[in-house]
């Protein structure tokens, strides 16, 4: 069983550090080397940049429904060959337009929720907090790893290299799929990862999820703006090695992060974590928009940045999953993943518009002018509840199930109760800082 963990968590985390490849590798530095592209403008370059992001965010959603009706494995097939497609396009054109197409064929394979209602459907209710840990460092791994990698790849053989690099893992994630991954018996409901349109509603009205799913559309927003000019100012700087600049800035920023993370989770210090971190990223780029032509300025202020950006990008997620019951789960993380997209796609598109009339300072100010609106909201309207799951083995026996429910809830730091009967397991929402821990389990013998 061990065994069976660890192949079918680690080949899925691995399909989707595939697809995230396809993003990051172009992030630091598509902009370099985009110019040679013909026709390419400023405008035009930033379309191609987040145009990925944009069929991603929008077909995210259907493709998880689809697959409750044609199976998983076939549409992450789907998903796979239509990014290893746009890849090659990616790889042998030669005009901006080519480019632009390429990289919105690549986002058509937006199979993120079809790969995470596979994983639900092969690994124990009991395991699965542990198999999204792995995919989420899988996820932040291919960041660090793209912004080190892709410019040594490109410095050496060129853009279209990364295209082809991008293609081959495509294909790679489909004889990991078929090869590896086993093909589950039958497509379960599960109660916190399925998507439910009928949900969308009471998922889309919820405050707290706006002001989180509006956060990470601002934080891919500035990121993508960010490095629309990031390039262009290194190669300004006379640095031909970009990867030598980039791999002590992640390592040192990863690092970095480890303490704020410890004070936001452990210590119930959520709200001054997230403000102090938004407030570093528009502070890092109001400076970044009067100092990018100075060194030391440019390596301090990105390594301030990127800690902020790391720490929002593990905090956020998990504000999601905490802010809703289970039964709103998968359709709140669905529009969550959207709104990451489309964050992307923005921010790509108006820096490529932005950078036409004012240069890099005008990107700069505007992420700085995002990013404090979004800190003010954040610090006005925001709240964070520290609220956790906890998912229990439990075969419903219809006499006695209204009572457990009432049994549950009086006992100290339960929230609420919800039965998945098909799954056979109970779902608590507990305040972390009044339960007692081992109370439930013992209120289940009772019953």
């Amino acid at each position: 069983m061990r065994t069976f963990f660890f192949k079918t968590t680690f080949a899925i985390a691995a399909i989707f550090s595939f697809r995230m490849l396809g993003l990051f590798f172009l992030i630091p530095v598509f902009t370099l080397y985009a110019n040679n592209l013909q026709g390419a403008t400023p405008a035009l370059i930033g379309l191609a940049l987040g145009g990925y992001g944009l069929t991603q965010g929008l077909l995210q959603i259907p493709f998880g429904m689809l697959s409750d009706t044609f199976g998983r494995k076939p549409i992450i097939t789907l998903g796979l060959i239509l990014f290893a497609c746009g890849s090659l396009l990616g790889a042998l054109t030669d005009s901006i337009t080519g480019m632009i197409l390429a990289r919105i064929l690549q986002g058509t394979g937006a199979v993120g929720s079809v790969l995470m209602a596979l994983l639900a459907d092969l690994i124990p209710d009991e395991q699965r907090t542990k198999a999204m840990a792995v995919i989420g460092m899988a996820i932040g791994s291919s960041f660090s790893l793209a912004m080190v990698l892709a410019p040594a790849v490109t410095h050496h053989f060129g853009l279209a290299s990364i295209f082809y690099l991008t293609a081959v893992l495509a294909i790679s994630g489909i004889l990991l799929l078929h090869l590896v991954i086993p093909t589950p018996l039958t497509k379960r409901f599960h109660v916190d990862m399925k998507i439910k349109s009928s949900l969308f509603v009471c998922v889309i009205k919820n405050k707290q999820l706006q002001i989180l799913n509006l956060g990470i559309f601002c934080q891919h927003f500035i990121l993508t703006a960010t490095f629309f000019v990031i390039p262009l100012i290194l190669k300004q700087q006379q640095i031909s090695e970009h990867w030598h600049f980039y791999l002590p800035l992640m390592c040192g920023s990863f690092i970095g992060m480890l303490p704020f993370i410890f004070l936001a989770e452990k210590k119930q210090l959520m709200q001054p974590v997230f403000v102090i971190s938004i407030s570093i990223i528009s502070i890092s780029q109001l400076i970044l928009a009067f100092t990018y032509s100075y060194w030391l300025s440019i390596c301090a202020v990105l390594f301030a940045y990127f800690v902020a950006f790391n720490i929002l990008e593990a905090l956020l997620p998990s504000q999601v999953s905490k802010q809703v019951n289970s039964n709103y789960k998968g359709s709140a993380m669905g529009i969550y993943s959207t709104a990451q997209f489309l964050g992307i796609f923005a921010g790509g598109s108006f820096a490529g518009l932005a950078y036409q009339f004012s240069q890099h300072r005008g990107i700069f100010m505007a992420n700085a002018l995002l990013a404090g609106i979004w800190g003010l909201i954040t610090m006005w309207k925001q709240s964070y509840s520290a609220l956790s799951t906890l998912i229990l083995p439990y075969t419903s026996k219809k006499d006695n199930d209204e009572n457990l429910i009432n049994a549950l809830l009086k006992a100290p730091g339960v929230n609420e109760v919800a039965f998945s009967t098909n799954e056979q397991i109970i779902t608590l929402r507990l305040n972390q800082s009044s339960y007692q821990i081992g109370s439930a389990e013992e209120i289940l013998k009772l019953f």
